[in-house]
């Protein structure tokens, strides 16, 4: 267990410090670029002054002595959570007011032109939307795309589904005038789309139900609403099972273990794991008979069988054709994020309660390492990071920017004592956010 928690964490500091790292070398070209002065650029955060490593270190200049001269120091905290790009000249994070005291000096952030400030704002938005896009390329290139097509596809559900009207066995046909391609999806867009309505086909009849709004929270955070209904139809099995010489064979439908009736899998787990290590009697469905066959159950509740999974789609790209997938897929993983936003800002969905810290990224990272999966995972991130940096709160690059558009329409800059009053109340802002997921992380530990 120990090892699985910490091959997570290593996985959100390195995937945190690569986005963090992207993100304000945006900052720090585009302030390059200009001539504005850089005077820090830190992986994780050197609070009280304490670091990991500096280019103005003494061991470091005694080996580079000319190190001593750069414009720039560059260095690593020992606190990993974040890091920054400290510009010359600018009203930040780091609230270094004295320097605001003097003279402005042509090298600073403050004395360049509006349109200067927004693109040195906006560049790590930028890069973190550049990643993404060739992240996905990459992934489309190397790995093509694999879903399960909503297209016939039948759900299972769990306890809140049933409550929304949903039964095992139901196909979605549309939600709202939607109409869903991807399986996966399904959960994400009823939340996404504040659907009000859901069609289903049913027992071969098509039904209308209606959608408690107010459930749209519960949905965000509560996993297993839409799980795929998958068919007890067996495709192989384990050469490492007890059952290898069974005698079951490909297309096998197992309608019956024991008394319990298995339409599909998920509804043999239970029973299953409850007789583990035992033996039980498959009610087997071979063309038109029908055999009776005596399995053995191993110690994790399971037969040693893999199954069918239906509505599998893949596709594979040539490196010009993963372009303009790559391009499609971050822009609509940046719309779905922004209707995740839209969701959180609205009391009346409890969608805030989805809301988390580290703990629930760390979450989502697999337990062994998986370069597809972390590439994924880096790539979504890195539109999150972008997007909430978007958000028009003064301390985050979003609040700068408005303030320079607002500048570059109305010809007035906002003065400095405004920005460093916005400045505090955002971080405040900021800070009871953060209470707010570690709150929620905990909250969902304990339950």
């Amino acid at each position: 267990m120990m090892v699985v928690v910490l091959i997570k964490i290593l996985q959100v500091i390195l995937a945190l410090s690569i986005l963090i790292v992207i993100h304000e070398f945006g900052h720090f070209t585009f302030a390059k670029l200009f001539g504005i002065r850089v005077d820090k650029f830190f992986l994780f955060f050197d609070a009280g002054g304490t670091k990991l490593f500096s280019t103005k270190g003494k061991w470091f200049t005694r080996i580079f002595p000319e190190a001593k001269d750069w414009e720039t120091e560059y260095g690593i905290g020992w606190l990993p959570l974040g890091g920054y790009c400290k510009i010359c000249g600018m009203i930040d994070e780091s609230m270094d007011m004295e320097s605001m005291k003097k003279d402005p000096q042509p090298w600073e952030f403050r004395t360049k032109k509006a349109w200067q400030r927004l693109l040195v704002m906006g560049g790590g938005v930028l890069y973190n939307f550049i990643f993404a896009i060739i992240a996905y390329i990459g992934i489309m290139a190397i790995w093509g795309s694999a879903y399960i097509s909503n297209e016939g596809s039948q759900i299972y559900t769990n306890e809140l589904g049933v409550e929304l009207g949903f039964r095992n066995g139901d196909h979605i046909i549309r939600m709202d005038e939607y109409v869903p391609e991807n399986f996966g999806m399904l959960q994400a867009d009823l939340a996404r789309r504040n659907v009000g309505k859901v069609t289903v086909l049913r027992d071969n009849d098509t039904i209308d139900l209606y959608i408690d709004r107010s459930k749209i929270g519960a949905v965000l955070n509560t996993p297993g609403v839409f799980d795929l209904a998958v068919p007890f139809v067996v495709d192989s099995v384990m050469s490492a099972s007890a059952n290898s010489a069974a005698g079951l064979l490909q297309d096998d439908r197992i309608i019956a273990i024991d008394s319990v009736s298995t339409p599909f899998v998920q509804d043999s787990r239970k029973y299953l794991s409850e007789v583990r290590g035992g033996t039980v009697t498959a009610t087997i469905l071979r063309g038109r008979d029908t055999l009776q066959m005596p399995l053995q159950v191993d110690s994790t509740g399971r037969i040693g069988v893999y199954m069918r999974i239906p509505g599998v789609v893949t596709k594979e790209y040539s490196l010009a054709g993963a372009i303009p997938a790559g391009f499609k897929l971050t822009f609509s993983t940046i719309g779905g994020y922004l209707r995740d936003l839209k969701l959180v800002a609205s009391p009346s969905t409890e969608a805030y309660k989805s809301v988390g810290s580290f703990i629930a990224i760390g979450q989502v990272f697999p337990a062994t390492w998986d370069w597809y999966r972390f590439l994924n995972i880096l790539a979504l991130l890195s539109i999150m990071l972008g997007v909430m940096n978007l958000l028009p709160i003064p301390a985050l690059d979003g609040g700068h920017i408005v303030f320079c558009l607002y500048e570059m329409i109305t010809g007035r800059k906002p003065s400095d004592k405004f920005l460093t009053a916005a400045q505090i109340v955002a971080m405040f802002l900021l800070l009871l956010l953060m209470v707010l997921a570690f709150g929620n992380d905990i909250a969902r530990l304990v339950r």
